[in-house]
């Protein structure tokens, strides 16, 4: 309930202001779907993962929108602990304010971009053949965000530091809705 009166309370005020954008829509929302590297884990074996993001915008102006993130975060580890091969698998979702800069106005945008907030953290554990989900922590964390527009499609990468040696690197591609040329 917190979570979606944070939300209410950071989207209401989007809907009653006047963006100062001249060339495009004052509100747009993106969806993306990426790989993610985890930076670390038990082991030197294979690091994969999945993300998905939702994050609402709102443009301050033609080069300067804010929104806030939501997105969850699938990394697998896999290693070999000395007897046999084990697999790690840990579930991050982060809900974080962002901010991003758009450096030209033509149909191709590249931006640069950050933001900070609640990184939660769940590990699948599991034994015959079910899967559990064991909270294992929520933290403060942070990415950066380099990417760029081109009509509706968005392509970006971001570092997250969510911390408990759950870091990683993201790669996605998605795209937007609303936010297009007025």
């Amino acid at each position: 309930m917190k979570k979606l009166l944070l939300f209410a309370a950071f989207l209401v005020p989007a809907f009653f202001a006047e963006a100062q954008s001249t060339t495009y829509k004052a509100f747009k929302v993106d969806i993306d779907l990426g790989y993610a590297i985890p930076s670390s884990g038990n082991g030197t074996g294979t690091k994969a993962g999945v993300t998905f993001t939702v994050e609402p915008h709102y443009r301050l102006s033609d080069d300067l929108a804010i929104g806030f993130r939501f997105e969850g975060a699938g990394l697998g580890y896999q290693y070999y602990d000395g007897t046999r091969n084990k697999t790690h698998v840990s579930v991050l979702t982060s809900y974080c304010p962002s901010i991003e800069y758009y450096f030209s106005k033509g149909g191709f945008r590249p931006f640069a971009g950050a933001g900070a907030g609640i990184f939660s953290q769940q590990l699948v554990t599991g034994s015959g053949g079910s899967a559990t989900l064991v909270p294992a922590g929520t933290n403060f964390g942070a990415f950066p965000r380099v990417g760029f527009e081109a009509g509706h499609f968005r392509a970006s990468a971001a570092y997250d530091i969510a911390g408990n040696n759950s870091n990683y690197l993201a790669f996605t591609v998605g795209v937007f809705f609303g936010g297009g040329k007025k």
